[in-house]
């Protein structure tokens, strides 16, 4: 449609006569908008500025064809427009010569009416001029609409593809999210099978382990008795050679005792080299015969104040660690010795017994080595590893007083340090010859009860103990224990640990109960020693396998203090004045 009246007008060019006027009449008549242009200047400014069409006289074509401004226009038009022009022409007699017949076609959208011509014909041509024109008028404004649709769409469309992209991205980090939650939660329940598959581990060696170490006890015990009692000194050698077996027996229980175990331990001053070198076959043993062991021990004595079944559990850990970095083979490296150091974070100034264990494995890339000590973190694949191996280095070395270090390049190998505080040594004890113990005064004069559900394990204990002089009464487990104390009350209780029942702990909460305070010693390989302060307070740990001077001299110990709490009161009273 036409955006303004002007778009409707017809433009006149007629320069000669009154024919100007004359069709400007004759439009009015038909309700048409007529417009004179005066020079040809003045009709293309108008077609600039619009109209529905333009009427001219053939003698004013000559000037306007050869304007180049009016051949650009033309050239120019948009693809909807196609300006209609009424050429007023001269009558001629017979058909016009090509050259003219070109010249007005060069116009494009044409209408030729030759003078003379009524009116009626003038007002029809430019009535159809007009209707033509609005009908491109209404083209245009299809034309602007699909432009406009078209770029509203494209607008859309980009708006829609940044809106799907944007969802697209949402989407895909959340599937990122999703992933690697399940990553993790993967990672964690098969740590926790791990844990779990460990502990059921643990659980079924400890409980070897014990029963083992009680044999070994029995072993032991009879083997002194035996060493006590030949008379023929080619016997002595073969005992000795015996008990030295049962000895390495009981070390390796020990560290199956420590792996199994989940209670806490009492440190005691430990020689780190001695420990490690009693270490060796079980290190050898574990990091397999693709691996070397080799050891750089200091010569200082290298003492600290540690739980040594922890230590051992620590270097064992490191061990496998880089076994499972050498798939090929390699050397492991212990390394011990002394050192000063400054303070620095966590870890106090002072001098320092350190322990490192190294390999030329894989190494540690550096953009996780900062997460190794990490619980649940690990490099292994699933099933592998747990992730608590060097967290129990770290946790243990803290615990200890000192700190533990991980030094690592990818592809040169790892190195684990261990610092812990230096302790004053103390001097070796001289070795003791077997020999059966001094009866203690007053032996006669004491009733021990003695609760152990293993029978040799109790059946040795029992022959030694009155061997010393002891008077000796016994009982399969707690239950019988608590029994036996009901009906005659003993001077010392001497109780394990682990029993079907109930715990040698709970034994002896019981039996205070009845009694009241009561003297008691603790006979076990290994004990919850949380569990046992909680319901025992502290007793007097005899670990097992003991030999026989062990055992008089704890319970000789033991009596001793317990008349020394008796007679304090008498003490006091002699003591206060007059």
């Amino acid at each position: 449609m036409p955006r303004n009246q002007t778009e409707l007008r017809l433009l006149i060019h007629a320069p000669r006569g009154r024919d100007a006027s004359v069709v400007e009449t004759v439009l009015r008549e038909q309700e048409l908008l007529p417009h004179i242009c005066a020079s040809p200047t003045e009709l293309l400014d108008c077609l600039d500025a619009g109209s529905a069409g333009a009427i001219l006289t053939e003698e004013a074509l000559p000037e306007l064809l050869h304007n180049e401004r009016l051949v650009d226009w033309l050239q120019q038009q948009p693809p909807w427009s196609d300006f209609p022009f009424i050429v007023l022409a001269t009558q001629r007699l017979g058909r016009r010569g090509p050259k003219d017949f070109e010249t007005l076609h060069s116009l494009g959208n044409l209408i030729l009416l030759e003078r003379p011509l009524n009116a009626e014909t003038l007002a029809s041509a430019a009535e159809s001029a007009v209707r033509a024109r609005r009908r491109q008028y209404a083209a245009r404004e299809h034309l602007e609409e699909l432009g406009r649709t078209r770029g509203e769409l494209e607008r859309l469309n980009a708006g829609l593809e940044s809106r799907i992209l944007t969802r697209t991205k949402e989407l895909a980090s959340a599937n990122d999210r999703l992933m690697k939650e399940i990553a993790e939660r993967e990672r964690a329940q098969a740590a926790l099978t791990q844990v779990q598959k460990m502990e059921a581990i643990g659980r079924l060696t400890g409980g070897i382990a014990h029963d083992f170490n009680n044999l070994l006890h029995v072993v032991n015990m009879n083997l002194e008795l035996v060493s006590m009692y030949a008379k023929e000194e080619k016997v002595k050698p073969v005992v000795d050679r015996a008990k030295s077996a049962a000895k390495r027996g009981s070390r390796l229980t020990n560290q199956l005792l420590s792996f199994a175990r989940s209670q806490s331990l009492m440190p005691k001053l430990t020689h780190v080299n001695k420990l490690l070198m009693g270490m060796k076959d079980l290190l050898e043993i574990s990091v397999g015969s693709g691996v070397e062991v080799e050891f750089d021990l200091c010569e200082q004595p290298a003492a600290v104040v540690l739980d040594p079944s922890q230590l051992e559990m620590a270097v064992l850990n490191l061990a496998v660690n880089s076994r499972d970095a050498m798939p090929e083979g390699g050397k492991l490296k212990i390394s011990t010795g002394t050192t000063t150091r400054e303070a620095v974070g966590d870890l106090k100034e002072g001098d320092y017994v350190f322990i490192t264990v190294s390999d030329g494995g894989t190494g540690i890339p550096a953009n996780v080595l900062a997460k190794v000590f990490d619980p649940f973190f690990t490099t292994k694949p699933l099933g592998k590893g747990t992730g608590l191996g060097l967290s129990q280095v770290y946790g243990f070395a803290r615990q200890s007083g000192g700190m533990a270090f991980v030094r690592s390049e990818e592809g040169k190998g790892t190195t684990v340090e261990m610092l812990f505080p230096e302790a004053d040594d103390e001097p070796t004890t001289p070795g003791i010859e077997v020999k059966a113990p001094a009866v203690p005064e007053r032996s006669r004069n004491c009733h021990i009860l003695v609760v152990e559900d293993d029978a040799d394990v109790r059946r040795v204990i029992v022959e030694c103990l009155s061997l010393i002089g002891y008077r000796v009464t016994e009982a399969a487990n707690g239950t019988e224990g608590l029994a036996a104390l009901e009906a005659v009350k003993p001077d010392l209780l001497v109780v394990d640990y682990a029993m079907p029942d109930m715990t040698g702990a709970e034994v002896i909460s019981k039996a205070r109960e009845i009694l009241g305070e009561i003297p008691v010693i603790l006979a076990t390989g290994y004990a919850d020693m949380a569990a046992v302060e909680r319901l025992a307070g502290k007793p007097v740990i005899l670990r097992k396998p003991f030999d026989i001077a062990a055992l008089g001299d704890a319970v000789n110990q033991v009596l001793e203090a317990a008349k020394n709490r008796e007679l304090e009161p008498e003490r006091e009273q002699q003591a206060a004045p007059l």
